[in-house]
């Protein structure tokens, strides 16, 4: 099973700019950046890209997971699938895209059965306590309001933060907390390294800047 230490973690999403071949460039300027600087990048494309992608040898995860059955289970997204397309792990409960949390539990699990990497992501500290408890491999604090606003969590709400990790560390030793929602430049990483996440899910930040390579370069040398 693929591990990470400090990932920079990069959700395309369905925008405009990564389509087309365009997924395949942001993917090999992030392949570059990891070269350059040694650092850990994941790459979260949308699912129809997953087997194109995975055969550039960078590490990809899906965006979104459905806890239904392999086989007769038509418009799914599902875990054993994409681990047949390359991907090394999934998103779950993104808030764009959220869902129950007996399914977050059967999905982490899944995942897990399958040695692929979880990262469920929580809006508040209530749901980090119930997510946390499904053991996931990172949990990813991205408050909603924050997220595509260009104010990173780690200033406009660095407690969260803080308390999340206490919370965390309380119910469980071998869940990681990810940074997710307004990541802008190295500061953001930085200051969120120093409130206790081990990692940044970025996905505006990146996809919307003026060089993908540059910014991925300047994000992921945080977290070598």
């Amino acid at each position: 099973m693929i591990t990470f230490d400090k990932p920079l973690v990069i959700n395309l999403k369905n925008y405009n700019e990564i389509s087309g071949d365009n997924s395949r460039k942001i993917v090999m300027d992030a392949k570059k950046a990891s070269f350059s600087n040694h650092s850990e990048i994941v790459i979260a494309p949308p699912p129809s890209s997953i087997l194109a992608l995975s055969r550039i040898k960078l590490p990809i995860i899906s965006q979104h997971v459905d806890d239904v059955a392999l086989g007769a289970t038509t418009g799914f997204i599902v875990p054993e699938i994409i681990k047949s397309y390359g991907a090394v792990g999934s998103i779950i409960n993104h808030s764009e895209h959220k869902i129950e949390h007996p399914q977050i539990k059967n999905l982490v699990k899944r995942l897990r059965d399958l040695e692929m990497i979880s990262i469920v992501c929580a809006e508040n500290i209530n749901e980090v306590k119930t997510v946390s408890r499904f053991s996931p491999d990172f949990l990813a604090i991205e408050p909603p309001e924050l997220i595509g606003k260009g104010v990173a969590v780690s200033k406009a709400n660095p407690s969260i933060i803080k308390d999340s990790v206490q919370v965390v560390k309380q119910i469980s030793s071998t869940v990681r907390i990810l940074c997710g929602a307004g990541i802008v430049d190295k500061y953001d990483v930085e200051k969120a390294l120093e409130l206790g996440a081990e990692g940044i899910l970025i996905s505006s930040g990146v996809i919307k800047s003026s060089s993908w390579y540059n910014k991925i370069l300047e994000l992921s040398s945080v977290l070598k």
